[in-house]
């Protein structure tokens, strides 16, 4: 195959993963704008409703390590397909389902395949990249998360807003499989790793840098969804941006993530541990802003470009770590990534309730980024200082 064919091929993979990706990310998303029409469709109260989102969470945490283990010996190319192919099943059940609790277990189904479908095409868009810009590729394929969350939800909203909460999710059913067979045709055949194997997957809950480098993406990506989930009550309560205006805000946070997805992706491969450092370190500045701007709305909107612009600037070099990292365990090390994503989802979203809930209010959400930024940077330099010992040894060695 010539160098243009190859080079072809391969922006035609990341293409067909970044739609996959797309479709996993506004699934995920749409499911918080379109709440309280599926709470009313199903006769239950707002916050009852919000079980739904968290049903999709356990999909991801639980489905990342179990189809790790179930397909340890599947080839790559294949694996992409069955996850494709799960949540195009997962989206489709959930338009047609009848009650809420029906309704749970096909959130429950479509969050299954999202962290390995995402840990899988870090993994296939490395490998086609090659040495040196694996980092780059892999951000080139989480850019589907950024666009989901920059034009996938809040046009999915607006599609069940104005017909049927339902359309949305048989849409991204449909479009699911046609990713599928985009990946299809483009994927090259792409054995699994020799000599994987269940065991192996297994073998990477083992290793300390693993769970330390899980920790990182939990603690450090936790500030994001703090703020991000409260941000529209801070800005209409404390900062007295109108109610329409107050969502062109979230928009800010989508176009950070974009750029802040290729800003790290080219930072990693430079580097991936000391890319991991500065951006932790910006984290906790970018709260510490927020901390203090929540009452100019020219200030706020800096701040809110930079939480998406870390946070997701965050996704690839952890990503890469993950993978050196993970040894012979490549899949299920590449799929925590997308755990560590929900954990942060749900851990932000949580602390930020507690403030706000007690005297502290909206604009006290910054606080859980800076004090879960600073605990991710003590679990970093924990991390780092491990692994050079271990060179050190190993050079004495």
């Amino acid at each position: 195959m010539t160098h243009h064919r190859q080079k072809f091929r391969t922006l035609a993979a990341e293409a067909a993963m970044i739609l996959g990706g797309f479709i996993f990310g506004t699934s995920e998303f749409a499911a918080m704008g379109l709440l309280p029409e599926m709470a009313k469709a199903n006769g239950v109260a707002i916050d009852f409703a919000g079980a739904s989102v968290t049903s999709y969470a356990l999909g991801v945490v639980f489905g990342a390590p179990l189809i790790a283990i179930i397909s340890a010996r599947t080839p790559r190319h294949l694996s992409i397909l069955v996850l494709l192919a799960i949540g195009a099943v997962g989206n489709i059940l959930t338009s047609l389902t009848g009650n809420f609790p029906m309704l749970i277990v096909a959130r429950f189904v479509s969050g299954l395949p999202h962290g390995a479908y995402f840990g899988i095409a870090a993994l296939i868009a490395a490998a086609m990249a090659g040495h040196g810009r694996r980092a780059q590729a892999v951000a080139r394929v989480m850019m589907g998360l950024s666009i989901a969350n920059l034009f996938g939800s809040p046009i999915a909203t607006f599609i069940g807003e104005s017909t049927n909460w339902r359309i949305p999710y048989f849409l991204l059913g449909a479009v699911a499989l046609v990713a599928a067979l985009g990946c299809h045709v483009a994927i090259p055949k792409m054995p699994a790793a020799e000599g994987s194997g269940a065991a192996k997957e297994m073998g990477a809950l083992a290793r300390p840098q693993v769970w330390l480098t899980f920790a990182i993406g939990s603690l450090g990506l936790s500030g994001l969804f703090a703020v991000y989930t409260y941000l529209v009550p801070t800005l209409i309560s404390v900062t007295g941006i109108g109610e329409q205006k107050a969502p062109l805000f979230l928009v800010i946070i989508g176009c950070g993530m974009v750029v802040g997805n290729f800003f790290g992706g080219w930072l990693a491969d430079k580097g991936v541990m000391r890319a991991i450092g500065l951006l932790l370190a910006l984290n906790v500045i970018t709260f510490a802003l927020f901390l203090v701007s929540v009452h100019s709305a020219v200030l706020i909107a800096v701040a809110a470009f930079l939480a998406g612009f870390s946070a997701l600037a965050l996704v690839a070099p952890l990503q890469a770590r993950l993978m050196d990292v993970a040894g012979h365990a490549q899949s299920l090390g590449a799929m925590l990534n997308g755990c560590a994503i929900n954990v942060a989802n749900a851990v932000g979203a949580a602390l930020g309730e507690v403030l706000i809930t007690t005297k502290y209010g909206p604009a006290s959400t910054g606080v859980v980024g800076v004090g879960l930024g600073i605990a991710a940077l003590v679990v970093f330099s924990i991390s780092l200082k491990i692994e050079r010992h271990h060179h050190k040894w190993l050079s004495l060695g």
